[in-house]
């Protein structure tokens, strides 16, 4: 039955950097904690190899913050929980299934060590997740002065202090009581700061300049 012109549902405009920015964004839900199996040094720090892919959401969203508003950039944080619990999910069902017989012994090891977490480590990184990226919205738009107006300092500020947020939600849930945490989360705190500070402002230019060339509008950024 075709519905009535009046009732029917018009076609959902959605601009081409969201579009864009939300298909990047969830690959990079998916990827950070991969990556997180591996600790790179930075000078006389170690940081999760995951933190790059975190600090790219951070650039994400607040780009996403900057060209839509805080209601789209949080909604995209909220949409972000499908790929990371689906890809969870999945992930326990590869784990469950069997492996081949002819695969390689080494392999099988590798990717059993790499991959089993305990659901408290998956926890944490779900509640660590929502709420540093919820938090790094809210600060970024609550600082904002005028479109462009100080978008480094407004950047590099939220994605700081959503870091340590996330650093301590993250360390606490997942390893409370195991081992002491003290020194493990002033080192990733350290890290985690010195990264935003560095890496997130120019990448937050270069991501709402690549919004603005998507949507074929001007930005006014300072």
């Amino acid at each position: 039955m075709t519905p009535h012109p009046s009732t029917a549902r018009p076609p959902l405009a959605v601009p081409r950097s969201l579009f864009a920015f939300s298909i990047f964004y969830g690959g990079m839900v998916c990827i950070a904690g991969v990556l997180g199996n591996k600790q790179v040094a930075l000078g006389p720090l170690a940081v999760e190899a995951g933190i790059f892919a975190f600090l790219l959401l951070v650039v994400v969203s607040s780009a996403t913050a900057e060209l839509h508003g805080r209601t789209t950039a949080n909604r995209l944080v909220q949409f972000g929980f499908v790929p990371l619990i689906f890809s969870i999910l999945l992930l326990l069902v590869v784990l469950s299934v069997p492996a081949a017989p002819d695969m390689a012994p080494d392999r099988l090891a590798a990717f059993d060590l790499m991959m089993r977490a305990t659901p408290r480590i998956w926890g944490a990184g779900i509640v660590a997740y929502g709420v540093s990226q919820t938090l790094n919205v809210t600060i970024f738009a609550a600082m904002r002065r005028g479109a462009g107006k100080l978008l480094w300092l407004r950047a590099g500020t939220a994605s700081a202090l959503s870091q340590i947020v996330d650093t301590l939600i993250f360390i606490t849930i997942a390893f409370y009581g195991a081992f002491p945490i003290g020194q493990l989360i002033v080192g990733q705190m350290l890290a985690k700061v010195a990264l935003s500070v560095v890496l997130v402002p120019p990448l937050i230019y270069l991501f709402v300049a690549l919004g603005h060339w998507l949507d074929g509008t001007k930005g006014d950024a300072q």
